[in-house]
């Protein structure tokens, strides 16, 4: 099978709303008028981002769903994208697995594929994604403000129990580890929320590389702090299991979570608990912005916690 054959078999839909798909030298993408487009790329490098133990549909499904949860911190709502692979060789059950998982999330998004490139090298995935989202609506990490109550989606940690799981660190039945290895492997892009959350919160990030770690992002980009209880965390009942150093390290600093971090005036925890309910995603109260830079860790009594915890860089072990 060759390159054009693979992408014929695999890649090759009929276009629902872009001008142009899949087959030409450029896809033609059409915005509804008066609207921004958004756009973001993510890489998946095999030993990098992911394990090659995972299966290929769920693969499918975390390349894009990393990228649709770029779109949701943004508040947009996404249009197409272009999948750029890389294989050792054409492995058709594979890439019947990967397109399958692919396609299937986007589906679900009304998000399609319109372009890319295929060729032979290392198992290397990257797809850049395009959402459009109402002039001066776009969810930024740089308007948070003192006052603002600090907010996370869904639950955190999972993943990275997952991962001290297969380096051997953290032991783990068999039911407890399916579970958070679907959680690392088969992550729920928040879409739907970042779309309720227009106009409701003043700055949002995907839990990408580690809470604490994409915190600092807004932090930094907003010029405040931030004060965040450790133990108001939300975290599964598999994660609660385990000893507190490791929750806490879990959800504070695991990274691969896809959760909305975002903060919100207090006048709109109404709103908040509104867009949840909209999209049936469940949020949590963990902290507050402060004027003063820097972030301070607390207990659920309120003691200070030493803040050793690091986040996920890419050109780090």
């Amino acid at each position: 099978m060759g390159e054009f054959d693979l992408i014929a078999a695999y890649f090759t839909r009929p276009v629902i709303r872009a001008a142009l798909g899949v087959g030409d030298d450029c896809a033609l993408l059409v915005p509804t008028p008066g609207m921004q487009l958004a756009t973001s790329s993510d890489m998946l490098v095999e030993g990098r981002h992911f394990l090659s133990t995972v299966p290929p549909d769920r693969l499918g499904h975390k390349a894009l769903a990393v990228n649709l949860s770029d779109l949701a911190a943004c508040g947009a709502r996404p249009l197409g994208f272009t999948l750029a692979l890389a294989l050792p060789r054409v492995d058709e059950t594979f890439l019947a697995g990967f397109s399958r998982g692919l396609l299937a999330l986007a589906d679900t998004h009304g998000c399609e594929l319109v372009g890319g490139d295929t060729t032979q090298g290392p198992l290397n995935i990257c797809i850049t994604v395009f959402g459009e989202v109402p002039p001066g609506q776009a969810l930024l990490r740089s308007g948070a403000r003192a006052g603002d109550d600090l907010y996370v989606s869904g639950t955190v940690g999972d993943a990275r129990l997952a991962l001290e799981a297969f380096r051997g660190t953290t032991p783990l039945t068999g039911g407890i580890f399916e579970r958070v290895r679907l959680a690392m492997e088969q992550p729920a892009p928040r879409v739907g929320l970042g779309l309720a959350l227009r106009g409701v919160a003043s700055s949002a990030i995907d839990v990408s590389d580690g809470l604490l770690g994409d915190l600092g992002h807004i932090l930094r980009r907003s010029g405040v702090g931030a004060v965040v209880d450790a133990d108001a965390l939300p975290r599964s009942a598999d994660l609660a299991a385990q000893p507190i150093d490791v929750q806490r390290e879990c959800g504070l600093a695991g990274g691969d979570d896809y959760e909305l971090l975002f903060t919100a005036p207090p006048g709109q925890a109404g709103a908040v608990t509104l867009a949840a309910r909209e999209s049936g995603v469940p949020v949590t109260r963990i902290g507050r912005i402060e004027a003063t830079p820097g972030l301070r860790l607390v207990d659920g009594r309120g003691a200070a916690l030493p803040h050793t915890f690091g986040s996920f860089d890419h050109f780090k072990s």
